[in-house]
């Protein structure tokens, strides 16, 4: 069996970890920010990970690809099957998603924006072995194969 590193990204509000939730709760390790504050915090349970041949998911924002690049070179490292799932939002669905939210949850606007104006696709060529996009309708998500454009 194939052990998978997947790595989500996308902006604020784009429903990622509510597609953890549905889709890896029970087979990943999450890998948060959001949960572990730190990058020290998030950088052991990443070896813990390895170590242990464990699978995650790292559900953070991701948007450059510097930021994904150490995610996937240690993936890599260890042998890992590096899988990307990219969270298709327009800025304003992304606002409106987060207008809902309520205390820690809600990301402040400013944060948001500056997320979306740094985002970039991601590409097979920086390591993924699969990307996928992800797009939430009608509190649905759509998952489909990656094409090279949007």
């Amino acid at each position: 069996m194939t052990v998978q590193a997947v790595i989500f990204i996308g902006i604020q509000a784009t429903g990622k970890s509510s597609f953890y939730r549905k889709f890896f709760f029970n087979s990943h390790v999450r890998i948060s920010l959001d949960l572990l504050n730190t990058q020290n915090k998030q950088k052991r349970f990443l070896e813990t990970c390895f170590a242990t041949q464990a699978q995650f998911v790292v559900d953070n924002t991701n948007p450059t690809e510097q930021d994904r690049a150490p995610f996937i070179a240690q993936a890599q490292e260890n042998k890992y099957e590096v899988i990307g799932y990219y969270f298709k939002s327009s800025l304003e669905e992304a606002l409106e998603r987060n207008a809902t939210r309520e205390g820690k949850e809600k990301i402040p606007e400013a944060g948001i924006r500056g997320c979306y104006g740094k985002l970039t696709l991601p590409k097979l060529s920086e390591g993924f072995d699969r990307l996928y996009y992800v797009e939430m309708k009608e509190n649905q998500f759509i998952i489909s194969d990656w094409q090279d454009e949007i």
